[in-house]
């Protein structure tokens, strides 16, 4: 009997709203690190993460963009912290068509935490870098995966590499260009 698993990293960022001051440090670090060229600018509105406040109660939850989704969710919790009741919009991650949050300002292409990935040199997210009072800290743990998971990531890898394989030999602009017109078909 073989054993079809192997180890992979979970890389998470936690956030402790207790400890965050608003100072939005995540905000304009995560923006800088993706301008183009990089630290060229800083524009919160590019940022991967984002500070919500509640100034009369003092309290600031900063939450990274997720996934991208092409509908408004159903989704109409509503949270009470502390007293106060918010909206489920209001801690979302997802870029979406019901708001503006986590999309490229002049494109309007989803942005998405990447955790610095494309910064090998970083040993942790510069979001968790810049906070000066630990309200993000970075976590690595492994987990077992199985040979599907496996695959997917092979996958995965292999349309990544084939994306800028084409970006390489066409820029970037053509081919976000043509990957926007399929997505409308």
């Amino acid at each position: 009997m073989t054993d079809d698993r192997t180890k992979k990293i979970i890389r998470q960022i936690k956030v402790d709203i207790n400890k965050c001051s608003g100072c939005r440090s995540c905000e304009m670090a995560c923006s800088a690190l993706h301008a183009d060229p990089k630290y060229s600018s800083i524009n919160p509105a590019r940022s991967r993460i984002r500070v919500y406040m509640d100034e009369i109660r003092d309290l600031y939850v900063p939450v990274r963009g997720g996934a991208y989704t092409r509908t408004e969710c159903e989704g109409r919790s509503r949270y009470t912290l502390d007293g106060k009741e918010y909206p489920e919009c209001s801690f979302c991650q997802a870029s979406c068509p019901s708001r503006n949050h986590f999309k490229e300002p002049y494109s309007g292409f989803p942005l998405k935490c990447d955790m610095c990935a494309n910064d090998p040199s970083l040993s942790e997210p510069l979001c968790v870098q810049v906070c000066q009072f630990d309200a993000l800290t970075y976590e690595e743990k492994s987990e077992e995966m199985m040979a599907d998971e496996t695959r997917q990531n092979n996958d995965l890898k292999t349309l990544v590499l084939a994306c800028e394989s084409l970006v390489k030999k066409h820029g970037e602009k053509k081919v976000m260009k043509a990957f926007l017109q399929l997505s409308k078909h």
